[in-house]
This record gives C-alpha cells, structure tokens and sequence, in this order.
C-alpha cells in the first residue's frame, strides 16, 4: 500500500491520478476529502498536527510519498508516524540544496526534514524539483491585466519543470522504491530557460507581445506582499528568484526521462496545456 500526503495539491494529486490509473493499492491523505477527484484510491482524512490521524493513516502501508509545505514540524510528524507503523521506504520532495547554513529558510527547513529522515532508519528516496512551470501560472491574471510579468530573476536560466513530470517520476519510484533507495533525483524540464523566455513563449501562445520587466528583490518582494502573500514567504520567494539571476537554478538533469522513459514536457507544451488560463 502506497500513502500519499498532500494528495490535494499540484503533485500529490496528479501522483495519485497516476498511481490510480495504474491500480496501486493507494490512500490519498487529505483534510478535506472534498477536494480530491473521484479516483480509485483510499481516501483517509488526516492532519499533520494530529499524530493519532497519522498513525490511522499509515496502517498497513509500505511506502510514503511525503508532499507537504515543508513545514519541519509536520514533515516530522508523518516520518514519526511512518517509523511507529512500520513503513518501509520514504519517498520526499526536497530542495536542491538543501542545507542547515542556507540563507533561504525553506532551504534549511528541508535540511532538517531530510536529517530526521536520515537518522529515521527508514529507507528513502528525495526528489530535488528545479522551478514549476505551475508557477507561471500564478501569473495568469497579472499577464491578462498588464500583458506583463515582474520578476527578480534578471537573466538568470533555470531548468523549469511541469509538476506533472515531477508526479510522474514520483509514482514511479513508489511502486518500485528499493529500486531508488539512498538516492537523491535532479528533476528539470529538457532546456534552460530566462523568464525572457518565457514572456516569449507566451507571446507566441496568446498571439500579442507578453514583456518581461526585471526589478530589483526589494520591488518583487513588495509587489508580492500587495498581491496578498504572506510577508515571510515574500521574502523567501524574492530571495530565491535573486539567487535565481545569480545562477543558482541553471541545471538540468536526465532524471525524469531515464526513470519514467518519457521525456520531461517543454515549456511551450506546458503553455499549450494551460492557454485557458492566459486567455
């Protein structure tokens, strides 16, 4: 039996879609069981702060696909949980670089989680996502106002990948994991891309001229917060995107192909996909 957490949300869902589709013994945690879309699986209702939900939860499963928020305090809890109930192998979403001397919090806040995975004794599998794709579209309604996106990236390349590579890859350790154990995954979409490029893609897509603006992480930060993100994660988005224009997201990797066989969606695919919400 396969768990997955936060099977509500962009990779959780589209993981347990798949899994579904595959018929996998699978259970989709969830606080609100309204959310998920009708599919094959167990649905059980759980939260994170709640360890009596979890350990119901983990009953009788072998393998956990840990997706949260990357809020230590939870990601803990289910790894507690997954020991208690006799889980075998944990298969997280991490980040790159993941580190305790991070500048970026959620950064060391995965640096943590992975270090009590560790020290767990369970076997485990971390998934290292480059930028979503889906992130573009949180731009949607700024790009249909102003034909325009504001970003603090500057020129700096990335290897953006769809979410729903990032499920396939995913779902496919999951059902296979000691196949994976011990190891850490690099997943990108098949090219570099600038957010230039972007506004460029989406251009062609929309059939009108999207111009991309850099500005500096003070004004991405500020533009943020006006949109009514949270203070915190603001700042932490900003900082990111500035570590962005340094460098810092300009990798690829072969991973997703050379696990689920299938090349990573591109992101002109990905804005085909999504043109409704552009338009």
């Amino acid at each position: 039996m396969i768990l997955v957490t936060g099977a509500t949300g962009t990779v959780g869902s589209e993981a347990v879609r798949l899994l579904a589709a595959r018929h996998h013994p699978t259970r989709a945690l969830v606080r609100d069981p309204s959310r998920l879309p009708r599919s094959d699986v167990q649905i059980v209702i759980g939260d994170f702060d709640r360890p009596d939900t979890l350990d119901a939860a983990m009953r009788g499963v072998d393998t956990v696909l840990l997706v949260t928020p990357s809020v230590p305090a939870q990601e803990i809890a289910v790894i507690d949980s997954a020991v208690r109930q006799g889980v075998t192998h944990i298969v997280k979403i991490t980040n790159h670089k993941a580190s305790h001397d991070s500048p970026v919090n959620r950064r060391r806040d995965h640096a943590r989680i992975e270090a009590h995975l560790r020290s767990s004794g369970l076997a485990y599998t971390l998934l290292a996502p480059n930028l979503y794709m889906q992130n573009v579209l949180a731009l949607a309604a700024s790009i249909k106002q102003t034909r325009g996106l504001w970003n603090a990236a500057g020129d700096g390349q990335f290897g953006m990948i769809d979410a729903r590579d990032v499920a396939a890859t995913a779902a496919t350790i999951v059902t296979r994991p000691t196949d994976h154990a011990g190891h850490t995954y690099l997943l990108t979409g098949p090219d570099l891309v600038t957010f230039t490029d972007v506004a460029k893609e989406l251009s062609d897509a929309l059939g009108y001229t999207v111009e991309y603006h850099p500005v500096s992480p003070g004004e991405h930060r500020a533009s943020m917060i006006r949109a009514g993100i949270a203070e915190t994660v603001a700042a932490s988005n900003a900082q990111v995107f500035d570590l962005i224009s340094r460098g810092d997201a300009a990798w690829l990797s072969n991973d997703v192909a050379s696990i689920t066989g299938t090349p990573p969606r591109s992101l002109s695919t990905f804005i085909a996909d999504h043109i409704s919400a552009f338009t």
